[in-house]
């Protein structure tokens, strides 16, 4: 449904993406994993047309994104990481103008359904300016899903979220996937790509170091970790195939031990040497 070839783009002299090739199957959530500035933004304005890459190719659903543009636009929904909802505007206005500008048949029962399905019905008659950050989030992705596109695209949409509104964005999500779309979202939370992704895409400083299933990728670097706090109180990290090879570690080191599962943070960290959000 998405597939990119070769992929780059430089602003001046930072290389933002660096030679990305992927593909996103039909029906699936894939999220790119990375810290600011790995690359994430820019594929996803590449790929909704918003920004034109320096080479290589991009498609969604079989379209060139530069040069069949249009017909891209009409297959996609795009929610960005900053709000650009009219303050002015009612939740019921801001989705009845958005579904004239996409011309959505039956507009007004369509509206309508799309209220109750983001649970904004008791919010419609408030303007933008009067919305929560979550309720603006939610307003966002309902504008984006009203025409009913085949690919979803969410540029980290729980930035700045607490913690139950986040997963009351990602029941949505995982409604649109059920509902046959195909989605892409960019996030620099671990537990949000573990939670919600089919297959992950790790950037680094714009280029893709791996992708796989969140579990292939742990399975990786090992099962399992040693946490060890050292004498100078630094936390060193050691991977482990087993339990039994974990606890064997465990026993060769001084000092405060724990062994848990290895998750996508490890993962990341052997591959970039960064830390990313676990929120």
């Amino acid at each position: 449904m998405i597939a990119l070839s070769g992929v780059r783009k430089r602003y001046g002299a930072v290389a933002a993406l660096d030679g990305v090739s992927m593909t996103v199957e039909p029906a699936e959530i894939f999220g790119l994993l990375g810290p600011n500035g790995a690359g994430k933004s820019t594929l996803v304005r590449i790929a909704t047309t918003l920004t034109r890459a320096d080479a290589g190719t991009c498609r969604v659903a079989g379209h060139d994104v530069t040069r069949e543009a249009d017909a891209v636009k009409r297959l996609i929904g795009v929610v960005f990481q900053e709000s650009n909802l009219d303050p002015e505007l009612t939740v019921a206005e801001t989705l009845a103008i958005h579904g004239r500008l996409h011309r959505v048949p039956d507009r007004a029962a369509r509206v309508a359904r799309m209220l109750q399905q983001v649970e904004l019905e008791a919010w419609q008659h408030r303007l933008g300016r009067e919305l929560s950050g979550g309720v603006k989030r939610r307003l966002a992705i309902a504008r984006a899903l009203l025409p009913d596109p085949a690919v979803l695209f969410l540029d980290e949409p729980s930035t700045g979220l607490d913690p139950q509104i986040r997963r009351q964005l990602w029941d949505l999500i995982r409604q649109a996937r059920r509902a046959g779309r195909t989605v892409l979202l960019t996030t620099h939370y671990i537990e949000e790509a573990a939670a919600l992704c089919d297959r992950v895409g790790i950037l680094r400083q714009g280029r893709l170091v791996a992708v796989d299933t969140p579990a292939a990728l742990t399975a990786r670097v090992g099962p399992f970790v040693v946490d060890w706090v050292g004498p100078d109180g630094r936390l060193v990290q050691h991977m482990a195939a087993t339990r039994e090879a974990a606890i064997e570690r465990a026993r060769t080191l001084e000092g405060t031990c724990t062994i848990r599962r290895t998750h996508l943070e490890n993962v990341f960290l052997q591959l970039t040497g960064e830390r990313i959000a676990c929120s």
